[in-house]
């Protein structure tokens, strides 16, 4: 088949799935776009459109945005539009069996990670938690969560230094790039999908706000890597004050320990006790306050240490 004449629909919403639209737009035949309706957001809560939306109007593409792919205008679109493969990249929707099995050759998605390892919402953050290499894998998908066959995958390592933001925006480059390469083999057969081993799958949840809070009971080098895993969102935190304090960026001393929780200074920044190692606040946010530095921040926090028992300096 002619790749250049295929028909693409393509489905997402967040700017993750940016970098996949424009490479689609610029090699193939995208005849619609699918994504999430407008949300409030802001401190106004006025209505926001969708990254993706505002990517298809200025690429002058026609754009749904169904509360559901239930929905019968919806399906009418799509069949309208009656696409070889619909591209899938962070939609946020499940795609239901009349709509996975509407295209010839089904539905592709971009997912970030090396499934079947962190299936789910958050891949990204699961693996800055608990790993050191990532990457992403283009799959077709079936009915259930992120469990499709694999067309392909490419991997990255984590540096010490990687937060979700850094690893999101190089994942949806490599996410593009890749597709851009397996699209065509898979549509002239040659790769041939191959089905994930279920007993090698782990799950990612959805993250919520809470999730951010900072176990003291764990290891420093756990916290650390929660630092780098939930920046920007949700943020790790805890309290100081009665008030949340952001940190964004810390290190960890291992040859130190602490009472869990403790606050402490070391080298002139914050730092708190944890379950092994102290976890040093390398830049942090207080409440209704600018990021601040650790050094900057202690010289306005002069209760950081609380008493002796703490003590007064490392």
């Amino acid at each position: 088949m002619n790749v250049m004449t295929l028909r693409i629909v393509f489905m997402g919403s967040p700017d993750f799935a940016l970098p996949t639209l424009k490479a689609l737009e610029s090699h193939f035949n995208v005849v619609g776009v699918v994504t999430q309706p407008d949300r409030p957001a802001g401190r106004g809560r006025k209505p926001q459109a969708p990254d993706v939306k505002k990517l298809a109007i200025t690429l002058g593409l026609p754009y749904i945005q169904p509360a559901t792919l239930k929905d019968e205008s919806a399906l009418q679109q799509l069949s309208d539009w009656a696409p070889d493969v619909i591209v899938v990249a962070a939609f946020g929707q499940i795609l239901r069996e009349n709509v996975l099995n509407l295209p010839p050759f089904g539905c592709v998605n971009v997912h970030a990670s090396l499934l079947p390892r962190w299936r789910g919402a958050a891949p990204m953050q699961a693996a800055l938690l608990h790993d050191d290499v990532t990457g992403v894998t283009i799959m077709k998908m079936d009915k259930g969560l992120d469990t499709g066959p694999i067309l392909s995958q490419r991997s990255i390592p984590i540096s010490d230094d990687m937060t979700a933001g850094k690893l999101f925006d190089q994942l949806a480059v490599m996410g593009a790039d890749l597709l851009l390469e397996t699209l065509p083999k898979y549509i002239n057969g040659e790769i041939k999908p191959q089905p994930q081993d279920d007993e090698y799958a782990t799950y990612a949840p959805r993250l919520k706000k809470e999730d951010g809070m900072l176990d003291f009971s764990q290891p420093a080098s756990f916290l650390a890597r929660m630092v780098r895993a939930y920046n920007p969102w949700p943020g790790a935190y805890q309290f100081y004050n009665g008030t949340r304090l952001k940190v964004y960026k810390a290190h960890v001393v291992e040859s130190i320990n602490a009472q869990p929780g403790a606050r402490l200074i070391y080298e002139e920044k914050p730092a708190w006790g944890t379950g092994q190692g102290l976890l040093i606040l390398d830049q942090v946010q207080a409440a209704g306050k600018s990021r601040l530095s650790g050094k900057v921040f202690l010289r306005g926090a002069k209760d950081w240490i609380e008493d002796e028992e703490n003590g007064d300096g490392v």
